[in-house]
């Protein structure tokens, strides 16, 4: 199963940034298959952004941001900046919670 694959994952890579794009983490996501998505995008690009909409996939996204950081520790600290941002889905206006990651000097 490829982590970033939206058709075999919960969650998935979108085109909206260049390189890496949005990891997108739904409720039902597995916190540790996003963390690896995470932690690979980090050590390929040193940023990364992970979305979420509702109570159940931001968690989710707060145990996978936690996770990364230890699967990273070996090589490098990040630091997380949530945002809210605005997003169409189905024609619907949501608020989504975006976590800015990126890497920084021990």
């Amino acid at each position: 199963m490829n982590a970033l694959d939206p058709t075999t994952s919960p969650f998935h890579a979108s085109d909206e940034l260049p390189g890496a794009g949005i990891i997108k983490v739904a409720a039902n996501s597995r916190s540790t298959a996003v963390a690896g998505a995470i932690a690979g995008v980090i050590r390929e690009h040193h940023h990364a952004e992970v979305q979420a909409i509702g109570a159940g996939a931001v968690y989710q996204a707060v145990k996978a941001l936690a996770i990364a950081r230890s699967y990273l520790s070996q090589e490098t600290d990040i630091v997380v900046v949530p945002i809210f941002t605005d997003v169409i889905i189905n024609g619907q206006e949501r608020t989504a919670i975006r976590f800015i990651v990126d890497t920084r000097a021990y």
